[in-house]
């Protein structure tokens, strides 16, 4: 079986990473997204409510598992038994970084192959931070997200800012 582990802190899960995430779930037999929980950001959900976003909007796909993990993705991989790590690049900058993340999985286990898929061109603008910027300005955010996150994240703006 072909494991491959999506991680990312998904806060909140766009359409972009969706795309990322559908088209990789294609390529192995299992995916699993790895919800990142980063002791050094200040997220809008908690990890429970990013793997409850996660799991709603890929119901649909069987071989699609999400699970939270904290610590090194290496680590990670090594738990879930995955050999690859898929990466979303939406612009150079992202590979230069990207790239250098990879070496260093390699590095430190060298049985794990870094994946990089680009993201389609209609999303390669989308950032989670851009949604809640213009979210927390009550802007449009029906074509960056999901509906059912869409509906998280107007409750969510609704609880902090009245928005």
């Amino acid at each position: 079986m072909i494991r491959a582990i999506y991680a990312g802190s998904f806060d909140p899960v766009t359409k972009g990473h969706l795309d990322v995430i559908i088209r990789a779930s294609r390529i192995v037999d299992e995916l699993v997204v790895g919800v990142l929980h980063n002791r050094a950001k200040s997220p809008l959900f908690s990890v429970e409510e990013r793997v409850n976003m996660l799991e709603e909007v890929t119901k649909e796909y069987p071989n699609i598992k999400i699970h939270s993990f904290t610590g090194l993705l290496v680590e990670f991989a090594k738990e879930c038994e995955a050999h690859i790590i898929v990466r979303g690049l939406r612009a150079i900058t992202d590979f230069d970084y990207e790239l250098q993340m990879a070496q260093t999985n390699r590095i430190m286990s060298p049985e794990l192959d870094t994946l990089f898929l680009t993201t389609s061109l209609e999303y390669a603008y989308l950032s989670s931070t851009t949604v809640k910027e213009v979210a927390a300005f009550g802007g449009d955010i029906s074509a960056f997200v999901p509906p059912y996150v869409e509906e998280k994240i107007r409750e969510r703006m609704h609880e902090l800012y009245g928005v």
